[in-house]
């Protein structure tokens, strides 16, 4: 018994791994953008942070300080969060086709999540050097993979990727049209 896996396999099981990366994401980025907002009310929280970060030595040091860091975490995971719904509308957009993949469609999709990747990189290393700066003035800060804003300069390298392949996905698009004009 001969088992065949077929890119319609493939693209449901990636259609489920995004739904579970995009729930994941929704979550972490609604968790940050929560605690933080409670943690201005009841500061005593700050403990207990997000994911086991212990942000009290910051909020008792400046509320400001606490207000831009994880202001700059929370966009961040805002970001990481519209890629993957991008991603996961992608599969029931009745506009794409898999006979005809390079349309205009696919390519603004990929410069959509190409800027997002961008912005998740460069506010995940804002942060991360803010979070550095923070530490050089005496605040006790947690480690940044706690912050989740380590990793910016994957994001940047990934959305340097993306723009390469939108500018493929655009020829590829200008190439099809000009196919079926000539037919």
């Amino acid at each position: 018994m001969e088992i065949r896996i077929t890119t319609k396999h493939i693209l449901n099981v990636l259609n489920v791994l995004s739904w579970i990366i995009f729930l994941g994401l929704c979550v972490e980025a609604g968790g940050v953008i929560f605690n933080a907002l409670y943690v201005l009310y009841k500061p005593l929280v700050a403990k207990y942070f997000w994911n086991g970060a212990d942000l009290s030595a910051l909020i008792a040091h400046d509320k400001g300080y606490f207000i831009v860091q994880t202001v700059l975490m929370s966009i961040a995971a805002v970001m990481k969060a519209l890629l993957f719904y991008i991603i996961v509308t992608m599969f029931y957009n009745k506009k794409l086709s898999i006979a005809k993949p390079f349309g205009p469609e696919l390519t603004i999709i990929v410069i959509k999540i190409a800027w997002l990747c961008l912005g998740a990189g460069f506010f995940s290393i804002w942060g991360l050097r803010y979070a550095t700066w923070l530490k050089t003035q005496g605040i006790n800060m947690p480690d940044v993979h706690l912050l989740h804003i380590d990793g910016g300069d994957v994001w940047l390298f990934m959305a340097v990727v993306l723009f390469v392949i939108s500018q493929i996905f655009k020829k590829g698009s200008e190439l099809q049209k000009e196919s079926e004009l000539t037919v």
